[in-house]
């Protein structure tokens, strides 16, 4: 009888840039956009100490670039076999298309249903399902070069502009936090010219950035862990995360300019706002279908009140803080909560 195989499907950095340079990008921005499949570098040394894993569960591995997905997935057709796909992508990054491909043969997946993997790539239209559900989502305008598709509500403590189908940042400049919706405009351009998106203009909403990770390591667990993340700044820009992450990551750990955001427990400082994330955490997996491996970022303000952001069905993984998620729940490597997470399933 054959043995089970877990197949981990993944885009890397160098065949995202190359397409998107061939579709007439410019050097820098290929180069930003293909940052955020930084995971599938940052993992990929880490793919023997997988397989040791998988080996002594009695597991075959199978790593494969999506590229190389098709015909793989549709081998492992009627055999025991998880497809688990590492990145999405509906616009830049074509991830999304693997559990689709997963279902087109019957194969199982491990994750989210393959409609949501595209539903929250598109943040205006995932965050519309969110507050639809009644989870605590600030409202959004939508705007497209220089023109409103919808207006935002007024916001006396102003907006945030992010891109619409580009990771999963609060912000990309400095300057995303504005204080007129002509600069919520004028970012618009901007974001059109460098990375032809769309933007999302939501109300400024105070408070310390939180994520909340989870990965179905037990069955039984399904309550996330929630770290404040607490890097100096107000949100993240697109210089702060190729700091953290894939080549770009290498390049700043070799030139010293390498510094992890600090994580602390929410429920160490504030246990209301823990709860609260608790309850909206167990409302999205039972409205929206999160299973097996997701994340969540939320704004958290001092009186507890929430605020949740995005979600994600592809967390970075390899990244520091569900490192330290898998360290501090599970007291396990990523490598290790990975594979008992998969074996879960496959048992």
């Amino acid at each position: 009888m054959p043995r089970p195989k877990l197949i981990l499907v993944y885009e890397p950095e160098d065949a995202c840039r190359a397409r998107l340079l061939a579709d007439g990008f410019d050097e820098r921005h290929a180069l930003e956009i293909s940052s955020y499949l930084a995971q599938s570098t940052d993992l990929a040394p880490e793919f023997g100490e997988i397989e040791r894993a998988c080996a002594a569960r009695g597991i075959d591995f199978q790593p494969v670039e999506l590229d190389g997905a098709g015909p793989v997935i549709a081998a492992a057709a009627g055999s025991s076999a998880l497809v688990w796909t590492l990145t999405d992508g509906i616009a830049y990054f074509r991830g999304s298309a693997a559990p689709t491909l997963a279902r087109l043969h019957g194969v199982p997946t491990f994750g989210s249903d393959d409609t949501l993997f595209a539903l929250c790539q598109d943040k205006f239209r995932s965050g519309a399902v969110a507050r639809a559900l009644g989870l605590p989502v600030p409202e959004a305008g939508l705007a497209r070069n220089g023109e409103w598709i919808v207006e935002p509500p007024p916001s006396p403590g102003g907006w945030f502009v992010k891109p619409n189908r580009l990771g999963a940042k609060i912000g990309i400049w400095d300057d995303s936090h504005v204080r007129t919706l002509d600069h919520a405009l004028d970012l618009s351009r901007r974001v059109q010219a460098a990375y032809r998106d769309d933007v999302v203009v939501q109300p400024y909403v105070a408070g310390r950035n939180v994520r909340a990770s989870y990965l179905a390591v037990r069955p039984d667990e399904t309550a996330p862990a929630s770290f404040f993340v607490d890097s100096g700044g107000d949100f993240q820009t697109m210089t702060d995360s190729m700091a953290l992450y894939g080549e770009t990551g290498e390049a700043a750990k070799a030139s010293g300019a390498y510094a992890e955001p600090e994580l602390l427990p929410v429920a160490a400082s504030q246990p209301e706002a823990a709860r609260r994330i608790d309850a909206i955490a167990a409302r999205a997996m039972a409205g929206l279908g999160l299973r097996d491996v997701w994340s969540m970022d939320f704004r958290v303000e001092a009186d507890d009140t929430v605020h949740m952001i995005e979600f994600e069905v592809c967390p970075g993984l390899p990244c520091f803080d569900f490192r330290d998620y898998c360290r501090r729940r599970w007291s396990m490597t990523l490598a290790e909560a990975m594979v008992s997470a998969a074996a879960a399933r496959l048992a």
